[in-house]
């Protein structure tokens, strides 16, 4: 069954802006391997401060990704964000339902 899911990556602030940009075809390009869509196009917030330091960095970029993949099929991407040097912080959840439908993604018992 598909499911809807948004995720927020933090890029470190130190790296290169193009390196830090190549986070969002990496992602996309996961979620495809994965089995799963995008919905709608990944959010490049950019870089910005953080309210409180974090691993002694002060800022860092942010990027938001929405898309349906089926249960437990991000499971490797996570891994792989996990593991990252690059990558300061991220957070992949599952919307409910009534958020899913709100956002317009589409998602139908199986």
């Amino acid at each position: 069954m598909m499911r809807a899911y948004e995720l927020m990556v933090i890029v470190d602030g130190d790296v290169e802006d193009p390196k830090a940009q190549s986070w969002v075809k990496f992602v996309s390009d996961e979620i495809a391997k994965a089995g799963g869509s995008l919905h709608g196009r990944p959010n490049w917030w950019g870089k910005r401060a953080f309210a409180y330091p974090i691993n002694k960095k002060e800022a860092g970029y942010y990027m938001v990704v929405e898309c349906l993949a089926d249960g437990g099929a991000l499971d490797e991407l996570e891994r792989q964000l996990r593991l990252a040097d690059d990558i300061v912080r991220h957070k992949l959840i599952r919307l409910p339902d009534a958020e899913a439908k709100r956002r317009g993604m589409a998602v139908t018992a199986a």
